[in-house]
């Protein structure tokens, strides 16, 4: 296991072929995938191949990481960086439905904005979510991101762009 961010509840660590079957079980509720743009795995079997295949810690330094309570070693779902599509630095997350409300996305996002600005250097992050995903975006906000603009995003026609760079983190 490598652990990758402590926070007061949580453990941020890469995610490992062990994971499957929660990552399954996480993009298998209809609700966490809602705004995502992203399709189910169809077996456990899928999200295994995916997670053995995951490359980007070894290409970019740094990923998505697999979410843990501290408490009770369960995890809760995922957050992290990713070099996307679109050549940014973008801010992720998704949990299980049962976890959401408890602040686990601000403080896992939170800590992940502070890796990537103090750890590794970089000068912009950013966060997208569909206009209607008010939680998520919520957890942007509340993280110190500031409205961008709106665009298309993994077929979400109608999604929202924040950013933020190291001078405003810093002044934070």
């Amino acid at each position: 296991m490598i652990k990758i961010i402590e926070t007061e509840r949580l453990i941020l660590r890469e995610l490992m072929i062990s994971d499957a079957e929660p990552f399954f079980n996480l993009n298998a509720n209809s609700e966490v995938m809602r705004y995502t743009g992203d399709q189910p795995f169809s077996s456990i079997s899928d999200a295994e191949l995916f997670l053995k295949n995951y490359t980007d810690y070894k290409k970019n330094g740094f990923g998505r990481w697999a979410v843990i309570l501290k408490e009770s070693n369960e995890f809760v779902g995922w957050c992290g960086l990713k070099l996307n599509e679109e050549e940014f630095i973008d801010l992720g997350f998704r949990f299980f439905q049962k976890d959401w409300g408890k602040g686990y996305a601000t403080e896992a996002a939170k800590a992940s904005l502070k890796y990537g600005f103090k750890n590794l250097n970089l000068t912009n992050i950013i966060g997208r979510a569909s206009i209607d995903n008010k939680a998520s975006v919520r957890v942007l906000e509340k993280i110190g991101m500031i409205f961008w603009k709106n665009d298309s995003c993994k077929g979400i026609e109608n999604s929202v762009y924040y950013k933020i760079n190291k001078t405003q983190y810093n002044s934070l």
